[in-house]
């Protein structure tokens, strides 16, 4: 292998940044374990189920023998419980038993994994081959015994820890070669491109082909840059089915699940042989259809693995049986032929357990891809497995160790995302205050310039929504594709015609005062989110039904987003839409929604109204200083976007101050006095 060219610097220095990135996970993990204790330790079960974490009296409906060999229990909580919680699977979960008399910490508990989750239903994974008595007992008497919290994920740092510190470890290798160019120490290498370097046909613009182009010509490290609406995913998609046709087998990962089932079924629909490891948070037929578990199913020598699982279920079953059993009293035949039937069961378990791993790697051998969550790429399946190239998306989304963990199994690596867009949540101030939020895709792409191309063509936004972004956030390089440059609110429906696409609303000098709700640090602008739902009632009513139909067309039904950075304000929004008959019905019909930044990262809707809520006498403007979450809420508007605020406290912040003149220079500022009852701004 051809040396990289070295970049002068301290030879240590990759190690020293990566030990003190370790020292920050231990500190996230610490707070977020206290964090967990706060929420879930010597809680009531009934404090527990309000909070989520727990669901009881619960009942053992269904056991089986899963892969592994382990025990399955399928729990479904008593009618009556169907409250909100905070379960999903993949989390960690424990089985306890409520032993009257007893402290809940004192009684015995099954460690597990929740593998399926619907309604009033989830199955468990445990960590045992077989169950033990209490469980027995309580899933036999039913109903009242038995529940299920959900425990600390130990996993997750578990999986980032070692992968850290294997990086950290890395002498002379591949590994050592893309810690030190994915942390600038050394340059990455690319060939020339070619004029026939992609074979697949596409309807990729220009930057996005160059984007594809600069992935294949990449010899260590490329990242694509894909700031909001300028179709990430497609190129991404584009990027590796060219790799594929290079490539025996490639691994793409990403943080959230919703991202890994999104390109698992765009690979799938573009006919690559695709897997996904874990379990798909959404379930559809095409999802699952793709997950191991289902390809596993799908092979010809699965039905005798499962008949040798049956088998010894039954065996296990009649033993367990006998021995819960309190009133006949067993002799010696009896406890010998019960240990007969255990071992048998054991020795078919063990032959199942191997019949599994040929399965297993008969189907791998033919993946051309494989998906899964960070964490996931460290799945028993494929941790011995190795990728010609790893692909990250939402890497800018995503903690640095947990880019480690795939990036570990590769021989070459893609970064995908946009680091002007969320960052990764972190628990404790002090990691995000001393480093751990920032991510390896803003590190590289800093020190690395080169390993980046941008996508500069955006397919969402009217022009006047994306040109103020475009401006403070990527340099002036968008551009509004054709297709969406003048399409407002009036090109969707003409009843809107004249509208502006911007419209900031300033209630300076009308006294909306902010509102501290003390008991969760939170805040709250009741009379500006009275406005807002106002001005947005207005907007609207331009689309009541008229006797004419002229007006009537073909087009999906109007979609609205109303953001607040407070959950005290949010809070209040959501009653007030309850409130207005029109809104409610909206928002019943789903298509008005009502959240954070976050729970709206990765959409987009016609209309984005946001509250920006802060409106005091000390220019204090708080959670609103972290622009790159304004840069996400502003950007999820196609048509219309729609700003409420008081300009006097927010101008104290150049970025608002920047954002008042350019809404003012496209003619889209109004004072918050014009919008009486039954007018409208001009």
């Amino acid at each position: 292998m051809t040396d990289l060219d070295v970049i002068p610097t301290d030879p240590y220095a990759a190690e020293k940044e990566l030990a003190h990135v370790l020292a920050l996970l231990q500190l996230e993990q610490k707070e977020d374990l206290a964090q967990f204790k706060l929420k879930s330790a010597k809680a009531s079960i009934e404090e527990r189920q309000r909070r989520g974490l727990a669901w009881y009296p619960i009942t053992i409906t269904k056991e089986d023998i899963g892969f592994g060999g382990k025990v399955v229990l399928e729990l479904e909580r008593a009618p009556g419980q169907q409250r909100l919680h905070l379960f999903q699977v993949g989390r960690n979960a424990s089985l306890f038993v409520n032993l009257p008399g007893h402290a809940s910490l004192e009684a015995p508990t099954l460690n597990g994994v929740i593998t399926s989750l619907q309604h009033n239903k989830l199955q468990l994974t445990t960590s045992k081959e077989e169950l033990p008595d209490w469980v027995l007992n309580g899933g036999n008497l039913g109903g009242g015994k038995l529940g299920i919290d959900l425990t600390f994920d130990e996993v997750s740092y578990r999986s980032m820890d070692n992968a850290l510190r294997e990086v950290m470890r890395a002498r002379g290798d591949r590994l050592a070669q893309l810690r030190d160019v994915l942390l600038g120490a050394r340059q990455a290498r690319f060939r020339e491109p070619k004029a026939d370097d992609l074979f697949y046909p596409s309807t990729l613009n220009e930057s996005q082909l160059v984007a594809v182009r600069h992935v294949i010509t990449a010899q260590d490290v490329a990242i694509i840059h894909g700031p909001p609406g300028t179709g990430k995913t497609t190129t991404l998609v584009q990027a590796i089915l060219e790799t594929t046709r290079r490539e025996r087998r490639v691994l793409v990962c990403a943080p959230s699940n919703t991202a890994v089932d999104l390109l698992t079924e765009k690979l799938a629909e573009r006919g690559v042989k695709v897997i996904r490891m874990g379990n798909p948070s959404r379930v559809s037929d095409l999802l699952l259809q793709h997950t191991l578990d289902a390809q596993l199913m799908a092979h010809p020598s699965y039905s005798k693995m499962h008949a040798m699982r049956q088998t010894a279920t039954q065996l296990r079953n009649t033993a367990n049986d006998r021995a819960s059993d309190r009133i006949r009293k067993f002799g010696f035949e009896e406890r010998q032929h019960r240990q007969l039937m255990k071992e048998e069961a054991r020795m078919l378990i063990q032959a199942a357990n191997d019949l599994e791993r040929f399965i297993t790697e008969d189907v791998l051998e033919s993946v051309q891809v494989i998906t899964g969550t960070l964490v996931g790429a460290n799945n028993r399946d494929i941790r011995h497995l190795t990728f010609d190239t790893v692909f990250i998306d939402e890497a800018a989304q995503a903690l640095e160790p947990g880019c480690w963990i795939p990036i570990t199994k590769g021989e070459r690596v893609v970064l995908v995302g946009d680091h002007h867009q969320l960052p990764p949540t972190v628990k404790s101030e002090k990691a995000a205050r001393e480093g751990l939020r920032e991510t390896l895709f803003e590190k590289c792409i800093k020190r690395q310039p080169t390993t980046a191309r941008t996508l500069t063509v955006q397919y969402r936004m009217h022009e006047h929504i994306m040109a103020f972004s475009s401006q403070q956030f990527y340099s002036g390089q968008l551009e509004a594709h054709q297709s969406v440059k003048h399409a407002g609110l009036a090109a969707y429906d003409q009843r809107f015609a004249p509208d502006l696409p911007v419209e900031f609303l300033d209630t300076a000098g009308l006294g909306f005062l902010e509102t501290t709700i003390h008991e969760s640090r939170s805040t709250a602008n009741p009379e500006e989110a009275d406005l807002l739902l106002k001005r947005l009632s207005q907007l609207l009513a331009r689309l009541e039904p008229r006797e004419s139909t002229e007006h009537e067309h073909a087009q999906k039904p109007l979609t609205i987003g109303v953001i607040a950075p407070y959950r005290a304000q949010i809070n209040y929004l959501k009653d007030a839409i309850e409130e207005s008959s029109a809104l409610n019905s909206l928002l019943q019909d789903r298509t008005l929604s009502v959240g954070t930044v976050d729970s709206f990262q990765g959409q987009e809707r016609d209309v984005i109204a946001i509250s920006l809520t802060r409106s005091n006498q000390h220019g204090d403007i708080g959670f609103l200083s972290d622009i790159r979450r304004m840069n996400v809420g502003m950007t999820r508007a196609r048509r219309k976007l729609l700003l409420v605020g008081d300009s006097s406290t927010l101008s104290a912040n150049a970025f608002y101050k920047d954002l008042l003149a350019y809404v003012k220079q496209i003619g889209g500022y109004c004072a918050a006095s014009e919008v009486a009852d039954d007018e409208e701004p001009s």
